[in-house]
């Protein structure tokens, strides 16, 4: 009997079609609740034939572990830099993935953040049900400019609803699409530098790669408005986090509001968890109900598809699909 792990929390968490899908297909499922280390993959893979992952470490010893037994690797999602692409290329292992299916509750969720810390909610929603009648002061996004790092299918999202909420935008990105920017009004610059001096916001929504790791470091916050906002439902180590916490500490940064850490889960002594204006959800932005079945719908396609033989519905590297 064909056997699958499958590791990503929402997709077991959550009932629907994809669940329907599965039993359907008749695999042995082996569940086991991610992210999940090397060294748990290690433990994990061997006896699997397909995998749905969500951020599990999928590096090269885990999956040279896992061949030749493994014929498909279907990431739940969209970011696939916790997996060694390059070594599942060389292994001849298809990588598939989900594109399309979470930009628009990630691009609701950065609103959800920046609205929190612009709005102190959080801090006052516990003030109040503590018993306490504290009224801060906050202030609007009417009219402030917001600078958008990546302007893909999330960066987009977020400019449609930029515009909405009265806000002047910026964008920054090595693809550019001038129909969408000329109708969202979203003006386009040419250098990062720029748009970090320019904007009174900042959002970060691009890829994880070498290039980009630490995007946001001392040298960049040096740059931003004092005060500057910023928002990251991308990546953790897009941002350099103890340059974070001393621009936080000094006030160099307002505030930090971001779905994702450079460790995750954090440990207790996380630097961010104690430092100063700062938000920090659990890696939910693109969890809800709608999404998971969009994104869990097309993970187990996916998989079925590549396990038949067959085309899947997006695939990452070049790997023809064995019959």
């Amino acid at each position: 009997m064909t056997r699958i792990l499958i590791t990503t929390t929402s997709y077991h968490d959550n009932p629907g079609e994809h669940h329907e899908l599965l039993a359907q297909a008749g695999f042995e499922i082996d569940w086991a609740r991610g992210p999940l280390p090397e060294e748990r993959m290690l433990e994990t893979v061997g006896d699997v034939d397909g995998i749905i992952c969500g951020d599990d470490a999928i590096t090269r010893a885990v999956l040279e572990k896992a061949m030749p037994k493994l014929r498909v690797l279907s990431k739940y999602g969209i970011g696939v830099d916790k997996i060694d692409v390059e070594a599942a290329t060389e292994l001849g292992l298809p990588v598939l993935y989900t594109p399309g299916v979470n930009h628009t509750t990630v691009a609701e969720h950065t609103f959800g953040l920046l609205l929190a810390l612009t709005k102190h909610i959080v801090e006052e929603a516990n003030h109040t049900a503590a018993g306490r009648w504290e009224r801060i002061t906050g202030k609007e996004i009417m009219g402030k400019t917001l600078g958008i790092i990546g302007l893909g299918r999330i960066g987009k999202e977020v400019a449609i609803r930029g515009k909405a909420f009265g806000l002047n935008m910026l964008g920054y990105d090595i693809f550019w699409d001038d129909d969408f920017a000329g109708e969202y009004d979203v003006e386009r610059m040419e250098d990062l530098a720029d748009i970090l001096k320019a904007s009174d916001i900042v959002t970060l929504h691009t890829n994880l790669t070498p290039e980009t790791r630490h995007l946001i470091n001392a040298e960049r916050l040096a740059l931003m408005k004092d005060d500057v906002i910023i928002l990251n439902c991308a990546r953790g180590e897009l941002v350099d986090t103890k340059a974070m916490v001393e621009a936080l500490e000094k006030n160099k940064v307002g505030a930090y509001g971001t779905d994702v850490l450079d460790q995750e889960p954090p440990p207790p002594d996380h630097p961010l968890l104690s430092a100063k204006n700062c938000l920090i959800t659990p890696h939910v932005a693109s969890r809800t109900s709608e999404s998971v079945q969009r994104q869990a719908g097309m993970a187990t396609r996916n998989l079925i598809l590549a396990l038949s033989g067959e085309k899947p519905l997006a695939q990452v590297n070049d790997v023809p699909i064995k019959k």
